[in-house]
């Protein structure tokens, strides 16, 4: 299942560099991590726990940039599986 748009825009836009964020997007919680450009690379989507890590999906970002190496012209995300915490 693939993410829904609303959310892969949101993603996309550039972010705190190499900094975890948590937020909310449509009643589920979300973590994201970003690289050292700002990018959101890996998405955690599921229910919040009480140490702050989520049960959920766990989706990775690959991002394929112009010969610049900034502008970013094909991006994808994977879905990795579930994510549990014991």
């Amino acid at each position: 299942m693939g993410l829904n748009p609303a959310l892969e825009a949101k993603l996309a836009k550039p972010q705190t560099a190499s900094a975890r964020i948590d937020d909310n997007f449509r009643g589920k919680d979300i973590t994201f991590i970003t690289d050292k450009a700002g990018q959101a690379i890996t998405l955690f989507i599921g229910k919040r726990n009480p140490d702050g890590s989520i049960t959920g999906e766990r989706y990775v970002r690959h991002l394929q940039y112009a010969p610049d190496g900034v502008t970013v012209i094909k991006s994808h995300w994977d879905n990795k599986g579930k994510v549990t915490r014991a």
